[in-house]
């Protein structure tokens, strides 16, 4: 009998990967496969891309992942191909058409149209989507024939651009708060049309500060060399950039990182400007070596109070 081969060790890698999924994988496999890749202990996504959408998907691994929540709830920015007069079950290119309608309508209509959703708004979040119900995805009940009421979520659209339009299909630029959908926001704009409409591609650009600037295929970090691929990972850190930065001096440093609170004095201890108001999230470093202690709250002008604290192995 064949011996199998001995299990690759897993390593404790920290960082964070500006992977650009493509079209067809779930972000959980996306995931999956970067983890095998990097033979890593620890990993998790910050908030999935429907498998029919492609671009920024960042990985966290490590310490990393004890900061992926800001980065569920940080804003997101997409560009989507809305086909007009084709409406699905699905809302994008995955579903059953349900309906198919002449499109007449100019760019003049096209932007006025646009102008209604741009800032505050409701949307109902669509059947075929990962939203539990008693455990369950609502794209299972959706599957099975079976429509739920949904309640409706507050958004924010903070831009929305029209590309091109050359009919039927408009290209669109849409920078909005979490929780958005953009085949509901696709949907919504075509029936204001009086058309109809469904996503014909959707690929998202950027996560909070996140780009796909110094991002990656699954198919070139196969490609690198073993001993190269953490290479590729942006420092725990690179989560954290909009955050204000405080240096705190070893001895502060070590009862920080052991969870106590700090009252600080000006000396030794150095801010990043402007000075940080109370309420504040910083992220904390050791003065001497520049190494991260993790992320802390100023609960007055003096007190510092550890929030998520990392433990590099």
């Amino acid at each position: 009998m064949a011996q199998s081969l001995p299990k690759k060790p897993c390593l404790p890698i920290h960082g964070v990967l500006l992977l650009d999924k493509p079209v067809g994988l779930s972000s959980n496999d996306a995931l999956l496969k970067a983890k095998r890749l990097l033979s890593a202990k620890k990993a998790g996504h910050t908030g999935t891309l429907d498998p029919f959408a492609t671009g920024l998907l960042p990985l966290c691994f490590g310490e990393a992942t004890k900061f992926s929540q800001d980065l569920l709830d940080a804003d997101k920015c997409y560009e989507t191909v809305v086909h007009l007069g084709v409406a699905t079950t699905t809302g994008d290119t995955e579903g059953d058409v349900t309906a198919r309608n002449d499109v007449n309508v100019t760019a003049a209509q096209i932007e006025a149209v646009l102008a209604d959703f741009r800032g505050p708004l409701t949307q109902i979040p669509p059947m075929h989507s990962a939203l539990k119900r008693d455990g369950k995805p609502l794209y299972e009940y959706a599957r099975a024939g079976i429509t739920l009421e949904r309640e409706a979520r507050h958004i924010t659209i903070h831009a929305l651009e029209l590309l091109d339009y050359a009919a039927p299909y408009l290209t669109l630029r849409v920078n909005c708060s979490k929780g958005t959908y953009i085949r509901v926001l696709g949907e919504d704009i075509g029936n204001a049309l009086g058309c109809g409409a469904h996503l014909n591609a959707l690929r998202r650009i950027g996560v909070g500060s996140l780009t796909l600037d110094g991002s990656i295929t699954l198919e070139t970090l196969a490609e690198c060399p073993e001993a190269d691929r953490t290479a590729r990972l942006l420092p725990v850190d690179g989560l954290l950039t909009s955050f204000p930065a405080i240096y705190l001096p070893a001895t502060l440093a070590q009862r920080f990182a052991q969870g106590q609170r700090l009252s600080l004095g000006k000396e030794g201890v150095a801010l990043t400007a402007p000075e940080p108001e109370p309420g504040s999230r910083m992220r904390v470093y050791e003065f001497e070596s520049g190494r991260l202690l993790g992320t802390g709250l100023m609960k007055e002008f003096t007190v510092l109070a550890p929030e998520r604290l990392v433990a590099f192995t």
